[in-house]
């Protein structure tokens, strides 16, 4: 995808239209004169963070809190990147992100708040783009511009480094959304915006290689989940799940299935108590929980959990700490925090991955009419999940622990459900009009003998569909699909494999 084609023109005024230059200096000559005034206004800032010293995932976040206390209230976070060290090339990688944030703080006040961070949280003055515990650096103040001995905005050296201007497009939306964003692509000097200056280093085709890649911290690791499509495999400890419930009650058998699923090559095992199928009982946390957690211990506990990761199937806040307090690394909700108004606070301070999923209404009535009425099912379910990882941002949950899911099957008829599979790609896009970040986020999906495969293929039994599953997974892979969750782990495991040779093939003959 040309991302700068994507960019909706910035509008100018009738003055500016009819001479463009002239406005051009005058819009210049405007952000300098007023880069000196104190603020009594909130202004929109972006942050650029950096570390190569000591825990990097931490001192982001230590620093983010820091921000947070001293007046800087965090709208928007890119993803992460692990970059290759620039300029002085003897030294750990780095870890880079970029912020979006709200201050009332000058600009020159601003710097002298984030260099105090900077000094308490250990930064030296040492070598030049040298190591550093955590680099913090003003790229943009409101829609001015500052030049003095101390400081400059926008920031001098954005326009030559990738692991900067990444992250700073991952703020952005394709659709400039107030008139600061559209300064910012007016700063750039390019007729596409910011958008046209990150293509010019490379855009998107430097993900992966070059010496920085995006990734999602999980189990105290850096997960590249572009390098492979991963498996997460069910395991249903209910009695009423659609396919195998009551199979998997007792911790010996659910310890069984799991190692065979293991053996079978599932990377992820979702943990889930309660029922979602369409028009399931509602259990209380408490209840649960006294299903859930003698299952985890014991899956936990298992030799070959090794280098695994566990997420638990829940839209409860209480099951949710419970549960990675018990050992769970990832949290997959299928209300997307709208059945559990605590739910994002406690992902936040639990500070784990947060799948978040489409759904309508909850699993008793997410299937009525009211709630399967969509204009276009691709466009709207992109508009409603953006809604609902903005509020999981602003509750503290950055875009780089977000993993999103469609909802297959959850508030959708089979003729939806086709759409969804075969428009991965126009979600995402759509979804970027709002936010880059948000649109990079590792997609999930979860067609697994789910019944508009059993009402196409005229199979009433759920076990019966895993043909029709190994082609829902294969269309899902080959339209962007990053995780797949299924029951048959080792038949789909084979179609996963021959489709991500057919993304490296593809990805080699560009």
């Amino acid at each position: 995808m040309n991302i700068v084609k994507q960019l909706r023109p910035i509008k100018h005024g009738a003055r500016a239209a009819k001479n463009s230059c002239k406005a051009h200096r005058c819009l210049f000559r405007f952000y300098h004169d007023s880069s000196v005034e104190v603020n009594s206004e909130e202004r929109e800032v972006v942050i650029a963070l950096g570390s190569n010293v000591g825990d990097r995932l931490h001192n982001f976040e230590d620093a983010l809190e820091r921000m947070k206390k001293s007046g800087i209230r965090i709208k928007r976070h890119g993803c992460l990147y692990e970059t290759e060290p620039a300029y002085v090339t003897d030294q750990p990688h780095f870890l880079n992100s970029a912020v979006r944030g709200i201050t009332k703080l000058e600009p020159h006040k601003l710097l002298g708040v984030l260099k105090e961070i900077e000094r308490d949280m250990g930064r030296t003055a040492g070598i030049r783009y040298g190591p550093r515990p955590i680099d913090l650096d003003i790229l943009f103040y409101g829609s001015q511009t500052v030049n003095t001995d101390t400081l400059t905005i926008p920031h001098e050296r954005i326009w030559e480094r990738p692991f900067v201007m990444g992250p700073l497009i991952d703020l952005l939306g394709f659709d400039a959304d107030n008139d600061t964003i559209k300064s910012w692509h007016q700063l750039s000097r390019h007729p596409g915006g910011l958008f046209e200056a990150w293509e010019k280093l490379g855009g998107e085709s430097l993900i992966g290689k070059d010496g920085i890649k995006r990734v999602l911290p999980v189990a105290n690791q850096l997960w590249n989940w572009s390098t492979k499509t991963s498996i997460m495999g069910i395991l249903n400890v209910t009695p009423d799940s659609f396919s195998d419930g009551g199979k998997f009650l007792s911790v010996e058998s659910a310890v069984s299935q799991v190692q065979s699923m293991l053996t079978a090559g599932a990377d992820i095992i979702d943990l889930g108590a309660q029922s979602t199928r369409p028009m399931a009982s509602k259990l209380s946390p408490e209840q649960e929980l006294d299903r859930l957690i003698p299952v985890l211990e014991a899956v936990k506990n298992m030799p070959e959990m090794e280098g695994k990761l566990i997420s638990v199937d829940t839209f409860y806040s209480q099951v949710a700490l419970e549960a990675v307090n018990k050992g769970a690394h990832l949290v997959n909700d299928v209300s997307a925090g709208q059945l559990d108004s605590d739910m994002r606070n406690v992902v936040a301070a639990l500070k784990i991955p947060y799948i978040t999923m489409h759904m309508r209404g909850d699993p008793s009535t997410m299937q009525n009419h009211e709630n399967l009425a969509y204009n276009d099912v691709c466009v709207d379910v992109a508009s409603e999940l953006y809604m609902h990882v903005r509020d999981a941002e602003l509750s503290g949950i950055p875009a780089w622990r977000i993993i999103i899911d469609p909802g297959i099957g959850f508030s959708k008829n089979t003729e939806q459900n086709l759409d969804i599979l075969m428009g991965l790609p126009a979600i995402q896009s759509e979804i970027a009009r709002r936010s880059v970040a948000v649109s990079h986020a590792p997609v999930l999906i979860g067609p697994s003998r789910k019944r508009f495969l059993g009402e196409i293929c005229d199979q009433p039994t759920a076990a019966q569909r895993d043909p029709a599953t190994i082609a829902a997974v294969t269309a899902g892979v080959l339209g962007g699909a990053n995780i797949v969750r299924v029951h048959n782990v080792r038949d789909n495991r084979a179609a996963v494999k021959l489709c991500d040779a057919m993304l490296q093939r593809r990805r080699n003959s560009a």
